[in-house]
């Protein structure tokens, strides 16, 4: 699981941003929390929420620009094509409204969990080379905390690497963890962190509609009556569906409505863009609720009705569904969810711009009025966002005064 992710000088973040899924210290929904065997918790959804332009998307895309550092070299030299492009089409900008930033590095740091430690792995890069690099754990079986590599003018392999060898000529664009994953991927831990890279943090791209239907390929019977009992729960008039494959590739999916015992077939490029779009997220939400896997999901709400939204967020707040501890991570503008009805006062975001242009991230757990008081478990989020009372307005600063343009 993801517990903390910090990334600074990327896009419209310049200094340093904290994304926290540790669970803070209140007591609403106490019940719906990822709680570990250690004793800590952790939160099983966030959703960040600003006003267009304010870099909601950014720190999602930090996310991931991060997972496709560390995988280019895996996918460059094994994957197939699409992974290939999309780390490929990854690039590193710095914040660029300031003549400093432009000739810094921008700096990552990740703290995860796999079932076997925690791990903190940090990545500063310039101009496209790694300037910096480490990696801690801490082994939840002895609960001691180690280092095991710093790259930074040399490369020191430590603990239970510091058997391993790297090359001398080690290009300065590729991280050193992408190195070990490409030569030591049988190593324990080594397969332990690049694991968890490639498989538990999860984007999706609607960009690319073939990305989610192949998803509907090669599942068992049972993976697809899951699929048709929650379209059936979602009430969207669907009974069934069916993928069309032409020498092992998908041509087309097909969907079934039943009207007054009449049967009928139709192309899922013909309905509606939401039902398209819940089509190709369930096999995402479903492997992610089976896998434990962290499900990043930039507008999850649109095209999306806000009933579905919330039977979506709380499949993962259920513990009795989410059991094997998945997260899902969300940007949104849909207000009929921001309430403590839905969400922890942790697990909701707020991103706004600085007087630089710059991107500021906050909880709202976190936000204090001019009072220095915080904001009531029982207040009106949604009301109070509108409000601009979290800072992070929603509205257009003024509105345009189009009189002018009378009888012309």
């Amino acid at each position: 699981m993801l517990c903390q992710f910090s990334v600074k000088n990327f896009k419209s973040i310049k200094q340093q941003v904290t994304f926290d899924m540790q669970t803070a210290q209140i007591s609403e929904h106490e019940n719906q929390v990822l709680k570990c065997k250690d004793g800590e918790s952790f939160l099983p959804v966030a959703v960040l929420y600003g006003p267009n332009g304010g870099g909601k998307t950014n720190v999602l895309q930090a996310m991931f620009s991060l997972c496709a550092l560390v995988l280019k070299a895996k996918y460059s030299i094994q994957g197939n094509h699409e992974d290939r492009d999309n780390v490929n089409r990854n690039s590193i900008v710095p914040f660029l409204f300031s003549e400093d930033s432009q000739q810094q590095a921008t700096e990552f740091e990740i703290f995860f969990r796999t079932q076997k430690s925690e791990y903190r792995y940090i990545l500063h890069v310039k101009n496209n080379n790694v300037v910096y690099e480490s990696l801690d754990r801490i082994k939840f079986e002895t609960k001691r905390k180690s280092s095991l590599f710093e790259k930074k003018d040399k490369i020191v392999l430590k603990g239970e690497l510091a058997h391993l060898k790297v090359s001398d000529d080690l290009s300065e664009d590729i991280p050193l963890l992408s190195y070990l994953g490409l030569t030591y991927k049988k190593n324990e831990v080594i397969n332990d962190v690049m694991k968890w890279f490639e498989s538990q943090m999860v984007f999706i791209n609607y960009g690319n509609p073939s990305r989610e239907a192949i998803l509907f390929v090669n599942k068992s019977k049972e993976y697809k009556r899951l699929i048709v009992d929650m379209i059936k729960e979602l009430d969207l008039d669907i009974e069934d569906f069916r993928v069309e494959e032409i020498d092992g590739k998908i041509n087309e999916i097909y969907t079934t409505h039943i009207i007054e015992g009449y049967s009928q077939e139709i192309s899922l490029k013909d309905e509606s863009s939401g039902t398209k779009k819940i089509f190709g997220l369930l096999p995402f939400i479903i492997t992610s609720l089976m896998h434990g896997r962290t499900l990043i999901v930039d507008e999850l709400d649109a095209k999306v009705h806000p009933m579905l939204l919330k039977y979506i967020i709380e499949l993962y707040t259920n513990m009795s569904i989410n059991k094997n501890q998945s997260q899902l991570i969300f940007t949104s503008h849909d207000l009929s969810t921001l309430n403590g009805d839905i969400f922890r006062r942790d697990e909701i975001w707020f991103v706004a711009k600085g007087n630089e242009q710059n991107s500021v991230l906050y909880s709202l757990v976190e936000f204090k009025d001019e009072d220095g008081k915080s904001v009531r478990k029982d207040a009106r989020f949604d009301k109070q966002y509108l409000e601009g009372k979290y800072g992070a307005d929603p509205y257009l600063k003024k509105i345009i005064d189009w009189s002018y343009l009378d009888g012309q």
